[in-house]
């Protein structure tokens, strides 16, 4: 991407700022730097600080020994003036309230606790907030790159679903069915992968489940919870498979969940409230009598993280807009049973919503 890609990007985030009454916003070390800079440095005790106020250039605050590695990130030219600072020499924090006028500043959610208490103590007069409250929505609408990028790796994540379903699973341990998981996604492209949820049987009624030395029998509900990141960007998909025939109960279950998936999904459109897309999904699920084993929300937005605003949850009015990105997973939890989720990711376009996932979700049934 262009430097005047990232310098439209901050402009947008002083603009932001500057509309939601701060007098600026502070980055540090994240998807947030990422996303404004493309400068991409561990987070570590030597402070290093994005500063955008509208009385300065955006200023990268960077420790001397670091200055080099910015100096090479592609938005960190231009436009971004380096401040770098001595260990032992000079106070970093004193630096970046010297560039601080009068108010209120966003400090990115990411930011050291140890850093924000020395800010704190170097400006004294100035005040912080949180920029996942103050600014939730910095990274939510994608732009057309974006959301290519977020299509590619969730398809690329399709492919690796398409694959384990040929591979057998009766009589392997959950933890072996995720490591073929881990493979598969490196295999169609993933460049990291983030986690690898199997949970079988019982365990399948536990949203988050670890898997371990289970055995998987036939007759287990599967549900698997998988995704990464390509190309900066995340995948996040779930698929329930059955080994052999499943039972009435678990067709009706699975027939639910599917309906309230594509429920929520047909809510999907601009201007329409987060949490309406949340009650799209929960009314089927009530209606057939297992509200109170939808334990969740029915979405996370997902980008340069896995999670990341818009919440798809009650209690978030947020208009959606097009090029918003998020998860679309109801789930109905029989504790000591099974369960069963079905995810994939969604765009809002100016018609309604796109889903970026194409794997099957018929039931499946697996050996």
């Amino acid at each position: 991407m262009t430097d005047d890609r990232y310098a439209a990007r901050r402009l947008r985030a002083l603009e932001a700022a500057e509309a939601a009454g701060l007098a600026g916003l502070l980055v540090s070390p994240g998807p947030d730097l990422a996303y404004l800079t493309a400068y991409t440095p561990l987070p570590l005790e030597r402070l290093t600080l994005l500063v955008l106020t509208p009385s300065i250039d955006p200023t990268l605050v960077v420790p001397t020994l670091e200055r080099p590695l910015a100096e090479r990130a592609a938005g960190a030219r231009g436009p971004v003036s380096l401040r770098d600072w001595r260990d032992g020499t000079d106070d970093p924090y004193a630096i970046v309230a010297g560039m601080l006028g009068p108010g209120r500043y966003a400090v990115t959610d990411r930011t050291w606790a140890s850093h924000l208490l020395e800010l704190e103590r170097a400006a004294p007069e100035r005040s912080f907030v949180a920029s996942g409250e103050a600014l939730p929505l910095l990274r939510a609408v994608k732009d057309p790159d974006e959301i290519e990028r977020l299509r590619v790796v969730a398809h690329a994540a399709d492919a690796a679903f398409a694959d384990v379903i040929s591979l057998p699973f009766t009589g392997r341990a959950e933890a072996e069915v995720a490591a073929e998981l881990d493979r598969l996604l490196r295999e169609h492209g993933h460049e990291r992968v983030d986690f690898t949820i199997v949970g079988s049987g019982p365990n399948a009624a536990s949203g988050h489940h670890e898997p371990g030395e289970r055995r998987i029998e036939p007759g287990d509900a599967v549900v698997m919870d998988f995704g990464g990141m390509r190309d900066d960007y995340c995948s996040d998909i779930t698929r329930t498979v059955f080994v052999g025939e499943p039972t009435d109960e678990e067709r009706d279950v699975y027939a639910i969940v599917r309906a309230a998936q594509q429920a929520a999904f047909e809510a999907v459109r601009p201007g329409v409230a987060a949490e309406d897309v949340d009650r799209a999904a929960r009314v089927v699920i009530t209606d057939a009598g297992y509200g109170e084993r939808f334990v969740h929300r029915t979405g996370h937005g997902i980008g340069l993280e896995v999670h990341e605003p818009p919440y798809i949850v009650e209690g978030n009015a947020t208009p959606l807009e097009p090029g918003m990105t998020f998860s679309d997973e109801p789930g109905i939890y029989l504790e000591g049973r099974f369960g069963v989720r079905i995810e994939d990711q969604v765009v809002v376009t100016p018609e309604g919503a796109e889903r970026l996932n194409d794997a099957t979700r018929e039931l499946t049934i697996v050996a």
